[in-house]
């Protein structure tokens, strides 16, 4: 085997293979973060925030072996880019990583569910161009980013 990684043949081939990897994850990156956008669907008024959140959110969630839901193939594109933003959304604007859920079954889905309702009504004022409370969790951290 090793005499056969030695070989100029191997090093070519391997090098092309590596070279079509990193254009296939850069494609994919390029199309994750357009699903994650339109998933988003902002309001013109806020193109920059979802653009910036679309950033955020295929950073975090697409890089190979993240084991995130964004690296599936079992789902649509645009399923994975809507649950990778709930996700995201769950971990930065909720208290859900220090929050004690009691080990009942169905307890951790049912606060999941709860908190991605919160998730989606707080993408509603960007969706509809509103102006945005103080107090918005996603406000707060688009501004930290």
């Amino acid at each position: 085997m090793a005499a056969k990684r030695a070989t100029p043949e191997y090093a070519k081939r391997r090098s092309s293979e590596l070279a079509r990897r990193a254009a296939k994850q850069r494609q994919y990156l390029v199309d994750f973060c357009a699903a994650v956008v339109g998933f988003l669907n902002f309001h013109p008024r806020y193109q920059k925030e979802a653009a910036l959140l679309g950033e955020t959110i295929t950073e975090h969630a697409a890089p190979v072996g993240s084991g995130t839901v964004a690296r599936t193939d079992r789902i649509p594109l645009a399923a994975r880019a809507e649950a990778a933003t709930i996700a995201w959304m769950r971990h930065q604007t909720t208290a859900y990583d220090s929050m004690k859920i009691a080990r009942v079954k169905g307890r951790r889905r049912e606060v999941r569910r709860k908190l991605a309702a919160q998730s989606v009504q707080a993408l509603q004022d960007y969706r509809n161009g509103h102006d945005l409370p103080d107090h918005c969790p996603l406000k707060k951290v688009l501004l930290q980013a």
